[in-house]
C-alpha cells in the first residue's frame, strides 16, 4: 500500500499504480476539496480522534474513495491566518488608495502592479476582495486615480465553511473512515523518521554525496521507524494510546547525574574517585507511564573507578 502526499501526486502516477495492482491513499491540492462542498455541510461524519471527524464519499468515476476530514485544531489555525491576511491585505489597499488620493501615485500600469505584489504577498486573501482601479476623467485636483474594494461574501462563506478540511482519495475498498484515515496518518510518523537524523543525531542527509552513505542515512531512518513502531504497539498493549512522542517527552524529564565522591585507600594511601550515577525519581504521573509499561527504573546505573589523575 502506497501512502503519499499531495506533493507526488499526480494522475499519471496513480495511473502507474494502479496498473501495476497497488492500493494507495494519497493526498489531494485544496482546490480539488471545491468539487465536495456539498458533502462538506451533510451529516454523516464520524470521530477518527478527539479533534478528527471523517467521512467516506463515492469518487465520481466509481473506481476510487474519496475521504473528507475536518480538523477542529488545523480550522483554529487556518482561521487565524486568514484573518492575518485578510487584515493585512486591506491595509495595503488602504495604503494604495491614499496613494492615489494623494496624487503620487498616478500611473494605471504602476497601480496595478502595485496590486498584483499585493495579492502576491497575501495570496491566501487575495479572493476575499473586489479591487477596482480606474482612471479618473476629469482629475480631481491631484488625484488622477481612483482605487476602490469591497469584500467577497462568498469567499467567506466558503473560508467558513472549508478552514481545517483536507480530502484524501484511495482505491482501497471495505475500509471504514476513521481506519482509512489512521493509515494515512502512518505518512506523518514515516516522515519523522527520517527527520530524527537531523534533530536527534545531527546528521543532514543533504551531505551525503556517496551512495554508501545515502543507504546508511535510510538504514538509520528504518531503524528508527521500527522502533517508534515497536513502542506504539508496546503502548497499544498496555492501554496508553499509540502516540509514542506523548511517552518520550514525559521520560525525557528523567535525569540522571553523577555523585563523584573522593576516597583514600587505607593500605595504599592514593586517593581514588568513586563516582556513582544516580537517576531521578519519577513523579506521579511517569509513575503510572513505567508501571502500565512494565518497567522499573534503577536507582543507579553504574560505579566507575577512577584514580585521581
Amino acid at each position: 500500500m502506497w501512502v503519499l502526499d499531495r506533493g507526488m501526486v499526480s494522475e499519471p502516477n496513480l495511473k502507474l499504480l494502479r496498473d501495476g495492482g497497488a492500493q494507495y491513499i494519497v493526498g489531494t491540492p485544496k482546490a480539488l476539496l471545491r468539487q465536495f462542498e456539498q458533502h462538506l455541510t451533510e451529516q454523516g461524519w464520524e470521530q477518527a480522534r478527539e479533534d478528527i471527524d471523517v467521512k467516506l464519499v463515492p469518487g465520481p468515476e466509481g473506481n476510487e474513495t474519496f475521504l473528507l476530514a475536518r480538523s477542529a485544531d488545523r480550522q483554529k489555525k487556518e482561521r487565524a491566518m486568514h484573518d492575518r491576511f485578510t487584515e493585512r491585505m486591506e491595509l495595503g489597499l488602504s495604503r494604495l488608495a491614499a496613494a492615489a488620493a494623494s496624487g503620487r501615485l498616478k500611473d494605471l500600469g504602476l497601480a496595478h502592479e502595485r496590486l498584483g505584489r499585493l495579492r502576491e504577498r497575501y495570496w491566501r486573501a487575495a479572493g476575499a476582495f473586489e479591487v477596482l482601479v480606474r482612471p479618473l476623467d476629469p482629475p480631481r485636483g491631484k488625484q488622477r486615480l481612483e482605487v476602490a474594494w469591497k469584500r467577497h461574501d462568498a469567499w467567506r462563506a466558503w473560508a467558513d465553511l472549508s478552514e481545517g478540511c483536507y480530502l484524501l482519495r484511495s482505491n482501497l475498498v471495505g475500509v471504514d473512515a476513521p481506519t482509512l484515515w489512521r493509515r494515512y496518518m502512518q505518512l506523518t510518523e514515516a516522515e519523522w523518521a527520517f527527520r530524527i537524523t537531523k534533530d536527534e543525531l545531527v546528521i543532514r542527509p543533504i551531505w551525503h554525496q556517496k551512495e554508501d552513505r545515502v543507504l546508511a542515512h535510510i538504514l538509520v531512518c528504518f531503524l528508527a521507524y521500527v522502533l517508534w513502531k515497536t513502542l506504539a504497539g508496546w503502548m497499544h498493549r498496555a492501554g496508553l494510546g499509540d502516540a509514542p512522542r506523548t511517552v518520550l517527552a514525559e521520560f525525557a524529564k528523567i535525569k540522571s547525574g553523577d555523585v563523584v565522591l573522593p576516597t583514600r585507600s587505607p593500605r595504599e594511601g592514593a586517593e581514588r574517585l568513586v563516582r556513582l550515577r544516580c537517576v531521578t525519581e519519577p513523579d506521579d504521573g511517569q509513575r503510572v507511564l513505567l508501571d502500565r509499561l512494565g518497567l522499573t527504573l534503577p536507582r543507579r546505573l553504574r560505579r566507575m573507578h577512577h584514580d585521581q589523575m
